[in-house]
């Protein structure tokens, strides 16, 4: 099994558990997109699936995907005029970087990624209580509201990554997308 199947294959299992376990108390539904606004950074394994995904979206739905297409070469160019001086370096490095700007894979209409299958690992983590050896993940704010510590690590799921390597060469949707160089290349 590719390394890239076989680590969505181990996520997605923890993520189904994490749900689970979490039940009433995870927020995330279809049109809730409160975390696919601002840059996160994604694998080099991230940006391959997203282009095959979209690659996939192109023979089904070619006018989605053009779509897709047309919101990441926007958001390139914005933040390329914004951070003109390596702007993925500066994306990546500075929290506040283009923090209003959404993912191309969002849909603006419908509130859901048209990418969902293919979506970075950090998209398919983030929300219920994950973590990964001793370091939990980032929980959704609106997840898990009046729940108390004991509550959240009841319901966390532990990671596993194994021995798959994800790369070096950090990027964001967009730049990848666009087929744009990664952080370090």
């Amino acid at each position: 099994m590719h390394g890239s199947d076989r680590l969505i294959q181990i996520v997605d299992a923890a993520m189904a558990e994490a749900v689970r376990r979490s039940g009433a108390w995870l927020a995330c539904r279809p049109g809730c997109f409160e975390c696919c606004i601002g840059p996160f950074p994604i694998t080099p394994m991230d940006a391959q699936r997203l282009r095959e995904g979209l690659e996939t979206l192109a023979a089904t739905d070619p006018h989605r995907a053009a779509s897709v297409m047309q919101r990441a070469r926007r958001s390139v160019e914005r933040i390329c005029r914004e951070f003109p001086v390596d702007p993925l370096g500066a994306v990546l490095a500075v929290e506040e970087a283009a923090e209003d700007e959404p993912c191309p894979a969002l849909d603006p209409v419908s509130g859901a990624c048209d990418l969902y299958s293919a979506r970075p690992v950090t998209c398919r983590t983030f929300g219920p209580a994950v973590s990964c050896g001793a370091e939990a993940l980032a929980v959704c704010e609106l997840c898990y509201r009046g729940a108390t510590d004991e509550q959240i690590a009841a319901c966390r799921v532990d990671l596993d990554f194994g021995e798959i390597d994800e790369g070096d060469g950090d990027t964001i949707v967009a730049f990848a997308l666009c087929g744009e160089p990664a952080a370090g290349s």
